[in-house]
């Protein structure tokens, strides 16, 4: 159970959709709001949220001592106030009462501030002493508007849910995964070029599984349709070359590679400088970029390799064969196959259906990329 607890920042209005948002990601959340947070929103909104009587005020049942050792509790949004409190373990109301019997157990605190920057600036010392003192954790705000905002729901989740399981599994996981995601893009001219309808989609969703089970991640980011979260340390890259450079200087030391990215295999041997003329026929050469996959395992041995194999239109006999023989010739250790001319399986579709492929094949059915991610990295693990 994840412990939201609400405080006086009209950020407060944001917290409705996050309890919404840790929910879908199957986790239970009971809420503390604040005094000024009730000013801002009414505590039924909150027990809408999440499903669960919100605790206000402190009575015999002892909330703060109830609660104090869930999975986690997390202070979003997070006033000026309560992190100094915090700082120095005063305990004057539920919230503040909450953190400190918490903090005695080693129940993991995750603050997400939220306030004007000149604020944020002011109790920078007491953030910096909760740090240095190891009792709880932050999640970096929006910096805009001379505010420090609320940061996406999507990040905060995701940081939440990692905290979650490195607690669990004792500390940091020190492996290095590195995802590489989206379609290249090779120009013809400085306008024009050719690239696919790669969306990023089912790399994203990877990435969030390895953040999530506590894994270092880096992701090269090509052309993608779909927001990359603030947690991640992301490379852009837009061609083949550029990846195939980034890849090559990262690939030494990272423990896995998950090739996603859907990188153009030809590329115009000669690019204009110039904006070709539209009114003349147009012929254009091409020539084969360099297969980014293969150079791999001779780069590092001992690495992890993931592959993917998108085929079209052909049998399943055929696309294991096409993953096997990618196996042979990349020297992939474990292959994610499927057929995207399937109506529900296509480029940028919110579902695949895919084989994972190596001395074994599992057959995973039509099923969100969500879950497909998850059973990815259910079967690396074992394998690693």
């Amino acid at each position: 159970m994840i412990i939201l607890c609400v405080t006086g920042s009209i950020a407060a209005t944001e917290s409705i959709k996050l309890a919404r948002e840790l929910k879908r990601n199957d986790m239970e959340v009971k809420c503390f709001m604040s005094e000024a947070a009730c000013d801002i929103i009414t505590p039924n909104a909150m027990e809408f949220a999440t499903g669960n009587e919100v605790v206000t005020r402190l009575t015999g049942k002892i909330e703060h001592v109830k609660y104090s050792q869930e999975d986690l509790i997390l202070v979003a949004p997070a006033t000026a106030n309560t992190i100094s409190k915090f700082a120095y373990k005063l305990a004057d109301d539920p919230i503040s009462t909450l953190l400190i019997t918490a903090y005695g157990h080693d129940t993991p605190i995750l603050f997400v501030p939220s306030m004007h920057d000149s604020m944020f600036k002011a109790i920078k010392d007491n953030i910096d002493k909760i740090k240095e003192e190891g009792s709880a954790s932050f999640i970096k705000p929006k910096m805009d508007e001379g505010k420090a905002k609320f940061p996406d729901k999507e990040d905060i989740v995701l940081e939440a849910l990692r905290t979650i399981n490195l607690n669990k599994c004792g500390g940091f996981i020190h492996e290095k995964v590195l995802i590489s995601m989206g379609g290249t893009y090779e120009p013809i001219d400085p306008i024009r070029g050719i690239t696919n309808k790669s969306s990023g989609k089912m790399g994203l969703e990877l990435a969030k599984q390895a953040y999530i089970r506590g894994f270092d991640v880096t992701l090269i980011v090509a052309n993608v349709s779909v927001r990359i979260p603030s947690v991640f340390n992301v490379i852009k890259v837009e061609t083949a070359g550029e990846m195939n450079k980034a890849i090559k200087k990262l690939i030494p030391s990272q423990d896995i590679f998950i090739s996603t990215a859907a990188v153009s295999d030809f590329k115009f041997e000669d690019k204009d400088t110039h904006k070709i003329d539209s009114s003349k026929a147009l012929s254009i050469n091409l020539k084969p970029t360099i297969k980014i996959i293969r150079q791999i395992k001779e780069l590092n041995p001992d690495i992890f390799l993931v592959g993917f194999k998108a085929e079209v239109n052909i049998s399943k006999e055929d696309i294991i064969a096409s993953a096997k023989q990618q196996i042979k010739d990349a020297g992939t250790d474990l292959v994610i196959a499927n057929d995207v001319s399937d109506e529900n399986c296509h480029f940028g579709s919110d579902n695949n259906k895919v084989w994972i492929v190596d001395d074994d094949i599992v057959s995973v059915p039509l099923s969100s990329k969500k879950e497909i991610a998850n059973i990815i990295f259910d079967v690396i693990l074992e394998k690693i």
